[in-house]
């Protein structure tokens, strides 16, 4: 029986109480409650996170294992190198902006189904949800711009000196993959290690993202959680050099 959350102050259960791989609904750890940014910092701070979909109520998930990217595994590829040289020498005609355009990018990101999902996971209420945790700080969009276009983004959430990838979008060839590269740019020179990817896909596996224990995930959110998050959230050129290395191109340094 999944505990259903009555209250608005009904604390998460413990995760090791989340329903077991091979069990229909592996890693759901409860039901109900409210997306409040409290509840919200609170279910992130443990390693759970809501994703439910039209007519069900809001469901907590705490997968085991659990999909993550070590910052100093990102594997960039030689089409992606080649990808990423070509828009950094293309400034400023191609840049990638910090928190410009949130709510485009996250209702960009709603009309992106998971993996094996036909329908979006991320409803109105969810948008507005996030976006309300974005206006106090703590929720980022990564977004690439082409000609003054947003072509391809993603967001996430930031705590301490952890960063949880939630979703991204791409209206462009390697929008999203430009994307998602900056911010392990940007993680890497804010000493962010780890960035939680939740549920594996052959896309996120071939950027260098795998699986841990649950149990490993949650002594690491508790070690990176518990440091000071990060306060300038600008990309500046010269963080490309974090991927790249001195293959960065004619980037112009700030």
């Amino acid at each position: 029986m999944i505990p259903w959350l009555r209250h608005p102050f009904d604390p998460l259960p413990d995760t090791r109480l989340a329903l077991p791989a091979g069990s229909e609904a592996p890693g759901l750890l409860a039901a109900g409650g409210e997306l409040t940014t409290a509840r919200l910092t609170e279910a992130y701070s443990k390693g759970v996170f809501p994703w439910y979909s039209e007519g069900q109520p809001i469901l907590w998930w705490s997968p085991d294992p659990r999909m993550v990217l070590f910052t100093d595994e990102f594997k960039v590829s030689r089409s992606l190198r080649k990808t990423l040289r070509h828009f950094i020498l293309d400034h400023p005609r191609c840049e990638i902006r910090i928190d410009s355009a949130f709510r485009r990018v996250i209702t960009a990101c709603a009309s992106t189904p998971r993996d094996g999902q036909a329908g979006t996971w991320i409803l109105p209420e969810m948008i507005d949800a996030y976006c309300d945790w974005h206006a106090e700080g703590a929720v980022h969009s990564f977004e690439t711009w082409v000609d003054g276009q947003l072509v391809g983004g993603l967001y996430g959430i930031n705590l301490g000196r952890m960063f949880y990838g939630e979703s991204m979008f791409s209206h462009r060839t390697d929008a999203s993959k430009i994307a998602t590269a900056a911010m392990v740019a940007f993680c890497r020179a804010h000493d962010i290690h780890l960035i939680d990817c939740q549920q594996r896909t052959r896309h996120l596996a071939s950027l260098g993202a795998r699986e841990i224990p649950r149990e490993e995930f949650e002594r690491s959110i508790a070690r990176y959680t518990s440091q000071p998050a990060v306060r300038d959230w600008t990309f500046r050129p010269a963080l490309w050099q974090e991927v790249l290395g001195d293959d960065s191109g004619e980037a112009p340094r700030s």
